[in-house]
């Protein structure tokens, strides 16, 4: 049974693509014999022709790895692309990393664990890029004796 004229005629009626046409199996005499859009128009509202559902794409996948990402997995060389700097502008590196070093130093100031002095040359210090780190900063505390461990 050739249905391609009422399938065409039932797409631009419920405006979507004749793939999306379904058609009742149990009354494919009843559609075979509607020849205008009327007739179309009638078999619609009885529900005999339907409009299918869109077919979403899944983004369970794409989820699932955006997830695995942010634990830290699949971040090896093989998914590398930008440089090392590109990846991690070293600019946002030291401000991360100033702004650590200038928390604890104002830390132990405000605590009179070291003097104002001392702060001001351990500050000029870690601007000029002494300290790798805050825990840098701590080990060089300690082997100058300023502070106990």
């Amino acid at each position: 049974m050739d249905l391609r004229l009422q399938r065409r005629l039932a797409a631009s009626l419920l405006d979507c693509g004749e793939n999306r046409v379904w058609m009742d199996p149990n009354a494919l005499d009843d559609i075979a014999a509607a020849a205008t859009k009327d007739d179309i128009r009638k078999l619609i509202e009885e529900g005999v022709i339907k409009r299918k559902p869109v077919k979403g794409i899944s983004r369970a996948r794409i989820n699932a790895r955006k997830l695995q990402r942010r634990k830290g997995r699949r971040r090896g060389h093989g998914s590398r692309k930008g440089k090392k700097g590109a990846r991690m502008p070293s600019k946002e590196l030291w401000i991360t990393r100033i702004r650590a070093i200038r928390r604890r130093l104002k830390f132990l100031r405000d605590a009179e664990i070291i003097d104002r002095r001392t702060y001001r040359l351990l500050y000029r210090k870690a601007k000029g890029g002494e300290f790798r780190s805050v825990a840098h900063l701590n080990a060089y505390l300690q082997t100058q004796g300023l502070i106990k461990g």
